[in-house]
């Protein structure tokens, strides 16, 4: 390893604790959708410090509303933006990179089930705690921190980096989207998700959608003669379970060793309003997967024709079909060939670092690599720490791993953009 590269990854070293608390600072916002602002401003702020100039790339624009890529919404994208800052050559004859990581968290609830406050970020045994500490807050510092690094070594670039700071990662997308749209893209693009040291070359595709219906009210002595909206639904949901199967028959070599990489997930249901009353409505709200090759067009007509048949089997949902709504992810599924230079350097950076390789990784979750495969210029993939219990309680991050995915990144970036003395 070069001089100057070894001085890059003493420079993450010495910013190791500004990385934390960077990290502690993202931690403490709970930025639940429509509840971003707090994250944004500590991003926006950190990223000034450090010398870069934040750019807001807008949610309502009209141009991202007629991008195909853009997911409706039941909520209005009025004053929502995302975040990107670029850091201008110093030179020339590199290529350009681009770090991208989310800001939005998903629900803390239940409450009751974590040891402690979500949003109070603990460090405890190599650990930051905390909701949202792992996906991805960790990863948003350790990227910063990484092109902080080579400033820090007293280098520069040979190519322009941007930073992006994204909400609406865990609904729709358009976060990401916004910056792209907003023109902000380069030759590779690296996301930190915290999948750990893993090299993502695949991933499902994610739509979201509602299933509302009616009953018929009775009073519960007279609930025989009534139609149990809520039942109505179960009835529905074990229809797409059969769904569910037919979309992970031809699962493909990189998902082959999964049972169920296509997963339906049934996330909410709300229904009646009193208990001795057979409810007159219901409604669930469902996440499915579907395999790389599949559209969304395909994927959700698939899902319409499911209930559509299921309807047609019951005496009451026959003349009284189910209304389905799409909104928020319908993210298409992709695969990518892993010998590309971007992703080979990555893990040649990595392998030097570790003295491993890392693996590639086929994804059952969607992540913002959707917009930058589908509609971006560059090479892109995800690699990033080592986290527990995302989505869950007691959310938590591995520090030494941040730092690895720091240096890893940093290196990266010396080999990649080229540097200048």
């Amino acid at each position: 390893m070069k001089n100057n590269e070894l001085a890059i990854l003493e420079a993450v070293d010495a910013l190791r604790e500004d990385m934390l608390d960077f990290a502690c600072r993202l931690v403490a916002q709970p930025s639940v959708l429509g509840q971003e602002d707090g994250a944004l401003e500590v991003m926006a702020s950190e990223l000034s410090l450090l010398g870069y100039d934040p750019v807001r790339a807008a949610m309502d624009s009209p141009e991202l509303a007629a991008h195909p890529g853009f997911a409706p919404t039941p909520w209005s994208q009025e004053g929502r933006y995302s975040l990107a800052a670029t850091r201008p050559a110093d030179g020339t004859g590199g290529k350009s990179a681009l770090f991208n990581g989310h800001l939005d968290v998903v629900s803390q609830e239940p409450l009751n089930l974590w040891d402690r406050d979500p949003y109070d970020p603990l460090v405890k045994d190599g650990w930051l705690h905390g909701r949202g500490a792992g996906d991805m807050k960790g990863g948003v510092a350790a990227m910063t921190y990484a092109l902080k690094a080579v400033e820090r070594a007293g280098l520069g670039l040979a190519a322009p980096v941007t930073l992006e700071g994204v909400i609406e990662e865990e609904c729709t997308g358009n976060g990401a989207l916004a910056c792209l749209v907003a023109g902000f893209d380069a030759d590779a693009v690296l996301i930190p998700e915290p999948f750990g040291a893993t090299i993502l070359v695949s991933q499902v595709g994610v739509m979201w959608f509602k299933v509302s219906l009616s009953g018929v009210p009775k009073h519960a002595l007279e609930a025989s003669s009534g139609v149990n909206a809520i039942e109505m639904c179960c009835y529905l949901m074990a229809a797409l379970r059969a769904l569910e199967k037919e979309f992970n028959r031809d699962k493909g070599a990189d998902f082959a060793h999964l049972e169920n990489p296509a997963h339906l997930n049934i996330g909410v249901i709300q229904g009646g309003d009193w208990p001795s009353t057979v409810p007159a409505m219901a409604e669930f709200h469902c996440r499915l997967g579907f395999l790389p090759g599949t559209s969304f067009e395909q994927a959700s007509q698939a899902v319409r024709r499911c209930l559509a048949q299921a309807a047609r089997q019951d005496p009451w949902l026959r003349d009284n079909p189910p209304r389905v709504e799409f909104y928020g992810f319908r993210s298409q599924g992709h695969r990518v060939d892993r010998d590309q230079p971007a992703l080979n350097l990555l893990g040649q950076c990595h392998q030097e670092l570790s003295g491993q390789e890392a693996p590639s990784q086929a994804c059952t979750c969607t992540t913002d690599l959707r917009a930058f495969i589908h509609y971006g210029r560059g090479q892109a993939t995800c690699f990033g720490p080592v986290a527990q219990n995302i989505h869950a309680q007691n959310e938590r991050v591995n520090i030494a791993s941040m730092a690895h995915t720091a240096k890893v990144y940093a290196l990266f970036l010396a080999r990649w953009c080229g540097l200048v003395q």
